[in-house]
């Protein structure tokens, strides 16, 4: 008999937004064309300021880099966030590998094993593994579709307090919902935070990312909520570079940065290859992020709109990031999403989506939700969603119109 894995190891929950590969990939296999609406993966191309840093290296060793970054990368961070109104030291920001790793680094140097984290519902939904990773416990405060998942109201944020709370999570504009957040809301939460004496964690992935003439507040601008604001940062979506990996931890709190550093110490260093590359983001003109803005407002109000005229299913306009919630006539969206990848198509294609239970901790919340990221081309969109309602037509006709489906096809 093998030896007993770890609590972690067993509760480790996996990814719905990558879960499905495999039936992905098989459907690949037998000539599907496959719509990925699963994974915030754009098809815009990554900034040749960006790739042709790359294209010249002549280095002839790839080295290690310093824990806390390399100096030129960091010099970039704190120009790009001099032009957004926020000035930092090198002191304050730490290179990471992506996001991702700035959360886990704030998850740990802000909490103990045992103790709880209040986070919006729905919410990105690796918040839930790193808390698993770090022996947390997220609490949830729910967010309304009917009102855009806005901010539920303080007495929501009150209950959710325990002797065990040590920070909130806030992830604005929102991935998974879109929603961007008022200076009215963001006053709350820094309020709340400083009351009950947390730390926030604001992931700010999708800063630039906002549609319809809105504007976002960085966490780093709220006052006097210096010593509690960690920010979580990446290059990921702000310039279609997921595969570089990398990101950053801004914190002017010194005793956040010191335990985040020594962190990044014992993982060596952030990719020193990525680092290279995001230098070239310096090249990038003011207009570049206005014009990206453009761009996913364009193909959200496509999916908003071709969404909204599909029966049965219920959708809010996104405000900013490039993703939506939507409801659909399914009483199990795991179950439908693994259908249409495994049984389902429709003109020679099919969609992958991310069924949204899984951003959820409330049990039962989200079962007859997904997750769809507006990532494609506006003509990718609009064959997604004539795919999407036929398949939900199809399975509403039950077995036998199934049967049909998958015998025409």
């Amino acid at each position: 008999m093998a030896p007993r894995v770890s609590t972690r190891a067993r509760t480790l929950p996996a990814s719905p937004i990558r879960k499905l590969a495999p039936l992905a990939e098989e459907a690949l296999q037998r000539g599907i064309k496959v719509h990925s609406l699963n994974i915030g993966q754009p098809d815009i191309e990554t900034p040749i300021e960006i790739r042709s840093r790359l294209d010249g290296l002549s280095c002839p060793v790839i080295a290690y880099s310093a824990s806390c970054g390399e100096l030129a990368y960091l010099d970039t961070l704190i120009r790009y966030y001099r032009r957004i109104g926020i000035e930092l030291g090198a002191g304050e920001i730490i290179a990471t590998t992506g996001a991702s790793e700035a959360i886990l680094f704030t998850l740990l140097a802000c909490a103990d094993p045992g103790d709880e984290v209040i986070v919006v519902e729905p919410f990105y939904t690796n918040y839930k593994a790193f808390a698993c990773m770090a022996g947390l416990r997220l609490v949830p405060v729910p967010a309304d579709a009917r009102r855009g998942f806005h901010l539920p109201p303080r007495e929501v944020w009150e209950a959710a307090i325990t002797p065990r709370t040590r920070l909130v999570i806030l992830c604005n504009p929102n991935n998974p919902t879109g929603a961007v957040y008022t200076p009215q809301e963001l006053a709350m939460v820094a309020d709340f935070v400083a009351s009950h004496d947390l730390f926030l964690l604001s992931d700010e992935v999708y800063r630039e990312l906002v549609y319809d003439g809105r504007q976002t507040i960085s966490a780093l601008a709220l006052p006097r909520m210096e010593e509690r604001v960690i920010v979580a940062d990446s290059l990921s979506k702000r310039y279609s570079a997921c595969g570089l990996r990398l990101g950053c931890l801004v914190t002017r709190n010194p005793t956040i940065y010191d335990a985040a550093l020594r962190m990044a110490q014992a993982r060596l260093s952030a990719p020193a290859l990525a680092q290279l590359g995001a230098v070239g983001i310096d090249d990038l003109g003011e207009a570049y992020a206005a014009g990206l803005a453009r761009t996913y407002q364009r193909r959200r109000d496509v999916l908003y709109e071709k969404l909204s005229r599909v029966p049965g299913v219920e959708v809010s306009r996104p405000e900013g990031a490039f993703y939506l919630i939507a409801t659909l006539p399914v009483d199990d969206a795991d179950e439908f999403a693994a259908w249409m990848l495994g049984e389902f198509e429709y003109r020679g294609a099919t969609v992958m989506l991310a069924p949204a239970a899984d951003f959820h901790v409330t049990p039962g919340a989200g079962r007859n939700q997904v997750r769809l990221a507006f990532v494609l081309n506006e003509h990718d969109l609009t064959e997604a969603v004539d795919v999407l309602a036929e398949a939900l037509a199809v399975y509403a006709g039950g077995v036998e119109a199934r049967g049909s489906a998958l015998a025409r096809g």
